[in-house]
């Protein structure tokens, strides 16, 4: 299993490969506001690499529930000076979390690898072909509706969201090699919490093996709201310490990419669950 992006192809046959989370927005769910400014940001997602985040994902708009739309320029304005500080010192491969086709082209062109689109490069007529030509690897993320609406009731038919996911995969993975992407380009990604009850995150929780045909699955779980709810506590270390144990079952299920906020505590779960063997 390889996933090829602009800079180099990442082998995902047994090691883990851990993406760290930067936000430089207000208004993110866990930490909007800490990484506004270049420099803490940037000090920030370097503490990641040495930590062992083989990717930095950086976004410019929250897609928390609710979360308001932001201009492209402000999202360039937020993202691109930390992309291109970021790349001025490390080789680590970086990640821009947009969905808008201007962001993308501005974060590639500043050093970024791959886009990160939560709406499956389906919200910006302008993206597949953008990432086709410059050559990204890509993220595509299922989710149903959007995030300023995705919450409200999510249902799917026959109550079959596994099902509803596997045949969205195949759809992007046909349309979009149609159009002439490289496939080693693609990765998936559930959309854990992205338009899903409880109910439906558990139920793709406990399928994320069935889900990975054979493009790999990036595992978005970290500090989401279904962790309090299943440890019946709200705080944000209880949650990391539940990411990391997540992070070592979907690694037994053959999940090789992990997006985090605690790079740290998700690595040393990594390690254990890579010593042990699939």
């Amino acid at each position: 299993m390889k996933w090829k992006t602009r800079r180099s192809v990442l082998d995902l046959s047994e090691k883990g490969v851990l993406m760290g989370i930067v936000n430089a927005t207000p208004d993110s769910f866990s930490d909007g506001g800490d990484y506004l400014q270049v420099e803490s940001a940037l000090a920030h997602a370097l503490e990641m690499v040495e930590q062992g985040a083989g990717i930095i994902d950086i976004g410019g708009e929250s897609s928390r529930p609710g979360a308001a739309v932001v201009t492209e320029s402000e999202e360039i304005e937020r993202t691109v000076p930390l992309i291109k500080a970021l790349r001025e010192v490390s080789d680590v491969l970086i990640s821009i979390d947009t969905s808008k086709a201007a962001v993308a082209e501005a974060a590639l062109a500043a050093g970024a690898d791959i886009v990160n689109d939560v709406t499956g490069l389906l919200g910006d007529p302008e993206m597949t072909a953008l990432c086709i030509r410059m050559g990204a690897g890509v993220c595509v993320m299922h989710m149903q509706g959007n995030p300023r609406t995705m919450q409200d009731c999510p249902a799917y038919d026959e109550d079959d969201v596994v099902g509803t996911v596997q045949a969205f995969f195949t759809e992007r993975l046909e349309s979009l090699t149609a159009m002439g992407m490289d496939r080693e380009a693609i990765c998936f990604d559930p959309g854990i919490g992205f338009g899903k009850s409880l109910q439906h995150n558990v139920a793709l929780l406990k399928n994320l093996e069935s889900l990975q045909q054979d493009r790999p699955l990036l595992l978005g779980v970290s500090r989401k709201s279904l962790l309090a709810a299943i440890l019946s506590d709200d705080s944000m270390a209880n949650r990391d310490v539940a990411t990391a144990a997540m992070t070592a079952l979907a690694y037994r299920q053959g999940i090789r990419l992990h997006r985090v906020h605690d790079v740290s505590l998700s690595q040393q779960s990594l390690q254990m669950a890579e010593a042990l063997g699939a």
